[in-house]
């Protein structure tokens, strides 16, 4: 089990963090990963996202170029098309051009060690954005969600939904895990698997598949690399055709993300499945609009929201304090050791959404219109 990714939920409790008692790391300081008090001389900001693939990148990543650019930052955003050669060219071009502050959401966490320490080199500040960059001290700070709970809501949910806790079962499960060069999908699938593992354990939860990891370190052998749908549909179609020919039916699928549930819910579709007592429970994690439509047609269970305009305007809030060379405000520096250094940390929490709460918590709280969710 990986104790220290569930620490993390667990630390929350104990400590009852929240934003008023933030603690607060000064700006540039040895503490918080920078060198020296100085302000950043400018706001020219370089915003380094993995994809244009998946939804929540592109509004991230547009969301927090608006709100810099409203403040007259210089802003230079770039997507990365999955590529980590061509994350490393495109930060290189950052910096190149005057970058004084990194925002990056890495493809691959292990990778840009050697890009960041040359960005340092030249008092580039780091923002380690949703994803943790590791094996550099290169990274100042950290941005994220409490990815830990992400997994537990998702495997609270499936607990929930079949009466686990009351000994019901057995139930077919499929289970699936991100893609293993992203290092929050290890939070995601412990998250969950501290949840189920005990009911597969104990056979109220059954995988026809034998796809089920014997501890959270396993996780990589179930992980879709990229976070492809067509992956997860392919994926599967092989578990449906190899071991569901008999006329048993997948009960509920783990899935950690709304692109991994497309792929699945495609293939369900495709098996003859039909939406209804006939389909499995199944989970996710974005809010993607695809994914809101297949809740409200009854073909997706839940996903968890993460409200990634807080995050930007976290984001936003660390650059302004950097700029002006006051304290960067973090609430953990305890949880995210990046294998050189614990990286200060701000955390936002995330909440399940189902198809009663789409008007109510995504529409409108403004997060996607009416229109674009279906209503």
């Amino acid at each position: 089990m990986m104790t220290r990714i569930k620490h993390v939920s667990t630390l929350f409790l104990a400590l009852g963090l929240t934003a008023g008692l933030a603690a607060c790391a000064p700006a540039g300081s040895n503490d918080a990963g920078g060198e020296g008090d100085a302000a950043v001389a400018e706001c020219n900001v370089g915003i380094s996202m993995p994809t244009r693939s998946l939804e929540r990148w592109i509004n991230d990543g547009e969301g927090l170029k608006e709100k810099l650019e409203a403040k007259d930052c210089t802003v230079d955003l770039q997507y990365a098309d999955d590529k980590t050669d061509q994350q490393i060219s495109q930060i290189q071009n950052q910096v190149a051009g005057g970058a004084k502050i990194l925002v990056v959401a890495a493809i691959d966490g292990k990778v840009l060690g050697p890009t960041l320490e040359s960005a340092k080199e030249q008092d580039v500040t780091v923002i380690a954005y949703d994803r943790l960059i590791n094996g550099t001290d290169a990274v100042d700070y950290y941005a994220t969600f409490d990815n830990y709970k992400v997994g537990q809501l998702q495997g609270e949910f499936i607990e929930e939904q079949l009466g686990l806790a009351e000994g019901k079962g057995p139930f077919n499960l499929e289970p699936f895990a991100g893609s293993p060069d992203d290092n929050n999908a290890a939070f995601f699938f412990s998250g969950a698997w501290d949840v189920l593992l005990p009911y597969v354990e104990s056979g109220q939860l059954v995988v026809p598949s034998g796809k089920s990891p014997a501890d959270n370190e396993g996780w990589t052998a179930i992980g879709i690399l990229g976070w492809k749908s067509a992956d997860a549909q392919s994926e599967m179609d092989n578990r449906l055709q190899s071991f569901y020919t008999g006329g048993d039916k997948v009960d509920v699928v783990l899935s950690p993300n709304d692109s991994l549930a497309l792929g699945i819910e495609a293939s369900l579709d495709s098996a003859g499945y039909q939406p209804g007592a006939d389909w499995p429970v199944i989970t996710g994690q974005d809010a993607d609009v695809a994914n809101v439509k297949a809740m409200l047609s009854d073909r997706q269970s839940m996903t968890v929201w993460k409200d990634t305009r807080e995050l930007g305007t976290q984001v936003e809030t660390m650059i302004d304090a950097l700029v002006a060379g006051n304290e960067v405000e973090v609430n953990d520096t305890e949880t995210y050791d990046n294998g050189i250094k614990v990286v200060p940390t701000y955390i936002l929490e995330p909440q399940v959404v189902v198809k009663d709460d789409v008007q109510t918590t995504l529409v409108d709280s403004g997060f996607m219109s009416a229109g674009d969710a279906g209503l």
